[in-house]
């Protein structure tokens, strides 16, 4: 059964709002030691393409279960990795409640277009797709309980590096 928006409280889907645009942020502007405070410890993080999420195939050129292996993903970015210099630009749809969860969490979709800019210079369309989300509360404070980037394309640059 699919949620409307008058199940869910106004003030909870301007939090789910906040988080997703604050997430966005985070990235966009290369705070990433920040990124994995938007999870929960026990979380999922997972990007994929559309054909593997509508084949329910649990595969991804990045996957993490825990904010701790989001953690290292963002060390090993700032100290093992090396890649071409770039930044993103996400632009992002208003979050769609889909469904609540039995544990009180809020399934959402929400659209995105990440543009990347490389060495400053070229800009690029890089990803377009839906964030598939489980946020569930902290605290009162919504987080990613559950984050899957289901990318539109079926190509997914493999040399990925910074979180979509």
């Amino acid at each position: 059964m699919i949620a409307s928006i008058s199940d869910v409280n106004k003030d909870k889907i301007f939090g789910i709002m906040q988080l997703q645009a604050s997430y966005a942020n985070c990235i966009d502007e290369d705070r990433l030691e920040e990124w994995p405070a938007y999870f929960l410890e026990k979380c999922n993080y997972m990007v994929t393409n559309a054909e593997n999420y509508a084949a329910h195939m649990e595969a991804g050129v990045i996957w993490a279960d825990s904010r701790a292996m989001l953690a290292d993903r963002v060390s090993a970015l700032r100290e093992a990795n090396i890649y071409e210099s770039h930044s993103y630009r996400h632009i992002l749809g208003i979050p769609q409640v889909r469904r609540l969860s039995e544990s009180g969490g809020i399934h959402t979709e929400t659209t995105f277009t990440v543009i990347r800019v490389t060495n400053g210079a070229q800009t690029e369309l890089f990803a377009t797709g839906k964030y598939v989300d489980l946020i569930e509360y902290a605290d009162e404070q919504p987080m990613f309980s559950q984050r899957l980037v289901v990318c539109d394309s079926n190509t997914i640059d493999t040399l990925i590096a910074f979180p979509i």
